[in-house]
């Protein structure tokens, strides 16, 4: 019996094609895929389309359209094997991220790809990535789904989600997981590394989490900037600091005055680094010690895509016991290295 496997598309590159006369680039009709690619009968699945009504730049995704995605998947949940989720690749990151904490006791693949280049372009990456996802989406062994998390599989690699960035705008390997190993590699063969695999805990039952907060800020520290500008933001949950190297700022008494005044305020303030690869190491140098003081978390190794998310859905989110500083330190789907 052949794996079935539900294709939502969202819009984004992969989902047009260019007219000719014009060189101007148009969405075509996504029920059409198999017009497109008759390749996609040849598949050892059988493959259902949702599209969206609207196809959407992934510049429009959002905690609404994340919400969309989570539910249809739990609509469906008992129905398909697998789950291949097409998306413009600018904000891919964030949605699996997002998708990643808020679809618990997942056991069956999501599966997340794209394209550099529109689906009907003569050079397209479009073709690789939607065939390759389609046999990560139905893979199974003894009657299991070998892929149980948010993955996105992007030029001949399967990437744990919540661990991605897009790190280039021109090449097709647009796609890097700095602190976290593949969990596949597509070539001659499909290749798994089952050791790099996420399982959940085996009492979690299937259920969407659909708490998202929008009270969040994002903000990039840079050298000879005033911190007396957040003065002038109004209150937020959380603000997330991306800071130098391993958790440096500027030291000063001013600095940690402004910071501790944002704290005494009920904000909580967490630490992501600048860098692509590695993370946030208090204490390492003393420039560091700062957040230490005033009760900063440390985001470790997580990506800002991934610490941006995991705060939204964190924050003030009944379904979680503890403190919001124990939460987000802990590892809850493979985000962030033990």
């Amino acid at each position: 019996m052949k794996r079935k496997v539900l294709l939502i598309y969202t819009g984004g590159t992969i989902g047009m094609e260019k007219d000719y006369e014009t060189g101007s680039l148009r969405a075509f009709d996504f029920g059409n895929i198999f017009e497109k690619m008759p390749e996609m009968r040849l598949m050892e699945c059988e493959v259902f389309v949702h599209p969206f009504a609207k196809p959407l730049d992934s510049s429009d995704m959002g905690p609404e359209e994340w919400r969309i995605i989570a539910n249809y998947i739990l609509k469906n949940y008992n129905d398909y094997d697998g789950f291949l989720i097409l998306h413009g690749t600018d904000t891919m990151s964030y949605t699996a991220s997002a998708l990643s904490f808020m679809l618990k006791g997942l056991r069956k693949p999501v599966i997340m790809t794209g394209s550099q280049l529109p689906i009907g372009d003569l050079r397209t990456d479009a073709k690789e990535n939607l065939l390759t996802s389609l046999y990560y989406a139905s893979l199974y062994e003894n009657d299991e789904a070998v892929i149980q998390e948010v993955a996105i599989y992007f030029e001949y690699k399967l990437l744990r989600g919540n661990r991605t960035l897009k790190y280039s705008a021109e090449y097709f390997d647009a796609y890097a997981s700095p602190n976290y190993p593949i969990l596949g590699q597509s070539g001659v063969h499909l290749n798994i590394l089952k050791d790099n695999l996420f399982r959940c805990e085996p009492e979690v039952e299937f259920h969407v989490d659909e708490h998202i907060s929008e009270d969040i800020l994002f903000w990039r520290i840079f050298p000879g900037m005033h911190l007396s500008h957040f003065r002038e933001i109004p209150k937020m949950k959380v603000l997330i600091l991306q800071v130098f190297g391993s958790g440096t700022i500027f030291s000063s008494a001013k600095t940690q005055e402004t910071l501790q005044e944002i704290r005494n305020n009920g904000t909580e303030i967490v630490v992501v680094s600048q860098c692509i690869s590695g993370g946030i190491s208090f204490g390492k140098y003393e420039n560091s010690n700062i957040f230490s003081r005033i009760g900063a978390i440390s985001g470790r190794d997580m990506t800002a895509e991934t610490a941006i998310t995991k705060a939204m859905h964190l924050i003030d989110n009944p379904s979680y016991t503890g403190s919001f500083a124990d939460n987000f330190t802990r590892s809850l789907c493979g985000e962030i290295t033990d």
